[in-house]
């Protein structure tokens, strides 16, 4: 039997909405969202919060969390999944980005793997269709490329692949979910950043660039991340609407 972990990223700064890990949504904090759906997914042996502050540790642990403390110096999600790998044994770890509220067990689950390949390397990602075509030029929205065998190509914040030979395609987003193997991380951390992935920054290109199988699945789901005020109230009427509890 495979132990599989769920960790949820929430680190203390972000640029764009300071503290959002905390921001309330319908009562409660973000963090709490992301939370509870994640431990709604049977297959977890174990979910955990990974923060870098004292402050989202204690309103994590109020609400019943599993908290582990990385660095403050992670620069991005991907390595705080290592940091946090080094402190929790596990043969998959799936990462449920913090800022993804309304993400629901049904979706995550589908980043998983059936088998770990005999290597023992494997990464996979989320997405899914966008639906308003007006999102697919907001450059806050990353758009994914893949082949046919879902392996990623490309991502950017451009609108990608520019439509000309053919009009009829649906356009991909990208979804804060994936899960990682052990020898994954190890080789993301192992591995210098490279010159694409300094321009998009986006955690994928560590393997894209560099020619590491990196599958993004489509959920088919709704998401919306959380990445400033606007995104949190839209995700409130949203949730409001829909009666997520």
């Amino acid at each position: 039997m495979k132990k599989i972990v769920g960790m949820i990223p929430s680190r203390g700064g972000s640029t764009r909405f300071g503290g959002k890990a905390l921001a309330k949504i319908c009562g409660k904090p973000m963090c709490y969202w992301v939370w509870k759906h994640s431990k709604e997914v049977e297959c977890f042996d174990e979910v955990y919060i990974a923060t870098d502050t004292e402050e989202i540790k204690n309103v994590a642990e109020g609400f019943g969390a599993k908290v582990i403390m990385t660095s403050p110096n992670c620069e991005t999600a991907t390595e705080r999944l290592w940091e946090f790998s080094q402190q929790i044994p596990a043969d998959i770890y799936v990462m449920i980005n913090g800022d993804e509220p309304l993400i629901m067990a049904e979706d995550i689950v589908k980043c998983i793997p059936t088998e770990i390949p005999a290597d023992g390397f494997y990464v996979s990602n989320l997405m899914t269709d966008f639906s308003n075509p007006v999102e697919v030029c907001d450059p806050t929205n990353l758009k994914i490329v893949t082949n046919k065998d879902g392996i990623c190509l490309f991502i950017s914040r451009a609108p990608i692949p520019f439509p000309k030979g053919d009009m009829n395609y649906v356009f991909h987003k990208f979804v804060g979910v994936g899960a990682f193997t052990p020898k994954a991380l190890e080789y993301y951390h192992n591995t210098p950043r490279g010159p694409i992935e300094k321009i998009e920054e986006n955690d994928s290109f560590r393997f894209i660039e560099n020619r590491k199988d990196c599958y993004y699945i489509n959920a088919h789901c709704k998401t919306l991340s959380v990445d400033t005020p606007k995104d949190r109230v839209a995700v409130e009427q949203f949730m409001i609407e829909h009666g997520i509890k």
